[in-house]
């Protein structure tokens, strides 16, 4: 009993690290005063005013969504194959692909972000969109590979053998038996992917050029020179974007799928 009831608060304590920084967050993006202030002395919304006004910020909002989006989709598209790949077959060497596929979450995002400009802009010389959105890939793509991979581990290829006894190829078989059974690992990564691409910062410093700028990039800037609560409104509304999408994701699959 005395052990569940520190494990108790134990965990209360860790919630509150943790969401208490947000509730500061969300109480001085409705200060009135210039400068970020907590508690608050005034209520006002010019804030929320001030991020839709902005030019630089909505510009960077709409490069960040575009990359995040097409990067993740992208992603899919060759994580989930390369995925089944490593999970269906024994692959020689098949440690070392896995290693490699996961190693940009191991290695320094400063030192991948460095990295991924020497190669896409100094010897590629890419345009900045592209170099960006592969960039961006090629940083969510560990993602997609390490969840789906998970989901595979636990299918039952059984199932998908039968489906070739009874006159499916392997690609039907894929898309009718296999796939519709790791939908909750796809949406999984996919949210994960879509959320690391969309905040990431180091690979887009070194990856982003002139008018084409990704909002986390935009915040880091605009927070050098000015300490007014128009970063906070601009938090407050990714939170309410994020509870929007899991909501949706609650009413459409439900969050326990998100762990299958």
């Amino acid at each position: 009993m005395r052990k569940n009831t520190g494990l108790a608060i134990f965990s209360m304590c860790v919630f509150f690290f943790l969401f208490f920084p947000l509730v500061i967050i969300t109480v001085t993006a409705f200060g009135g005063e210039s400068t970020i202030t907590f508690p608050i002395q005034s209520f006002s919304l010019k804030w929320f005013g001030n991020v839709f006004a902005s030019k630089s910020f909505m510009s960077s909002f709409g490069v960040s969504l575009k990359i995040a989006l097409l990067a993740t989709l992208l992603a899919l598209l060759v994580g989930v194959p390369a995925a089944y790949a490593l999970a269906r077959h024994s692959i020689r060497g098949k440690g070392l692909l896995k290693s490699f596929f996961l190693s940009p979450t191991i290695v320094p995002g400063i030192v991948v972000g460095f990295a991924l400009y020497q190669f896409i802009v100094l010897v590629l010389r890419i345009p900045v969109f592209y170099g960006l959105l592969l960039g961006h890939f090629l940083a969510v793509l560990p993602y997609i590979i390490r969840i789906v991979g998970s989901s595979l581990e636990q299918f039952d290829f059984s199932i998908e053998e039968v489906a070739w006894s009874l006159g499916c190829n392997k690609i039907e078989a894929f898309f009718k038996v296999v796939l519709p059974n790791i939908t909750g690992g796809i949406s999984a990564a996919f949210m994960l992917a879509f959320i690391n691409s969309f905040n990431n910062i180091p690979v887009s410093m070194f990856l982003t050029g002139p008018g084409v700028t990704t909002l986390p990039t935009t915040l880091m800037n605009y927070i050098e020179y000015n300490y007014d609560p128009t970063v906070s409104a601009i938090s407050v509304l990714l939170m309410f974007a994020t509870v929007v999408i899991m909501w949706i994701v609650e009413k459409t699959l439900g969050i326990a799928a998100l762990s299958k």
